[in-house]
């Protein structure tokens, strides 16, 4: 029983810049245990299916999976899924825009350009600053020891998923950091949260942001491109400097660190809203065998 099957590289201009996303097509028949076997199987951060949508008001569903459990929400599984609806013509952009639902809601994906150009663009759902502060959990200020900070002050931010971030006053120290993962993690079990998510300003030019993300709370030691983390980190700086530079948007580097080299571009309109986007390239396209239940 065949399915048609991506594996995509999100975020990225060239193939193998961004975050691998696999992704099976028309997967309605499958089962929840089928789906988590396969995404164990695949190895990769997260493997996505699309599915009939529940509602006339969304293109298609979608239901995105890590190797170990099944999640809401995240911004390069949408991203990419929103790739694969429209590759497989299980979708068509209406006025530019698609809808999809998934756990966390009906979100709308920006799609803009086409081929090898287009960008796709997802709302980031609507975030919250829980606390803020060195002083915000016990086990924070070991995790920043050594670390200046920047202009903002670290803040614990929910928004379809849960992140630390802490800004960092200088992007060559950031690059060069060696975190503590261990301490990393006990803090994401702790705040029940996915884990730090570090950027720092830059001045070179080819971007605004570095950003460097450590969900090890799902057992990741760093992510290449993170979207949830990134649309959060947005959130944080409209909130915190409404009148600022990056206040309606700017673009970020992620994951050369780690032998990536992922482009966000982040945009935040007047009401606050925060979109995640950037191109995705198509590095396999094939089928699955795969037993659906």
């Amino acid at each position: 029983m065949a399915h048609r099957y991506y594996q995509l590289d999100v975020f990225a201009d060239h193939v193998g810049g961004g975050n691998p996303l696999g992704v099976v097509v028309a997967a309605d028949g499958w089962s929840a245990e089928a789906m988590q076997r396969f995404a164990a199987w695949t190895g990769l951060v997260e493997t996505t299916y699309l599915l009939a949508p529940t509602t006339r008001d969304a293109d298609y569903r979608v239901r995105i999976f890590t190797p170990s459990r099944e999640i809401a929400f995240a911004g390069h599984p949408s991203i990419g899924s929103a790739h694969a609806a429209l590759e497989s013509a299980v979708a068509a952009a209406r006025e530019g825009m698609l809808v999809q639902e998934c756990q966390a809601g009906l979100l709308p994906v920006r799609v803009e350009g086409e081929g090898a150009t287009r960008q796709l663009s997802v709302q980031s759902p609507r975030a919250r600053v829980l606390s803020r502060g060195r002083d915000a959990h016990p086990l924070l200020s070991g995790v920043l020891a050594g670390v200046e900070d920047g202009a903002l002050p670290p803040a614990f931010v929910e928004g379809g998923r849960r992140w630390w971030l802490a800004e960092f006053a200088d992007e060559a120290a950031l690059r060069a950091w060696q975190p503590e993962h261990a301490a990393i993690a006990e803090l994401a079990r702790a705040s029940d949260s996915l884990g730090l998510c570090a950027f720092a300003r830059s001045h070179a030019g080819a971007h605004d942001l570095c950003v460097r993300a450590f969900p090890a709370g799902v057992g990741i030691v760093e992510d290449p491109a993170s979207g949830a983390a990134n649309g959060l980190i947005g959130a944080w700086i409209a909130e915190a400097e409404p009148q600022g530079v990056l206040a309606r948007g700017y673009t970020v580097s992620q994951g050369r660190e780690i032998g990536h080299d992922a482009r966000i571009v982040v945009r935040i309109d007047a009401a606050g809203t925060v979109w995640v986007g950037g191109r995705t390239q198509t590095v396999i396209d094939g089928s699955t065998h795969w037993p659906p239940v």
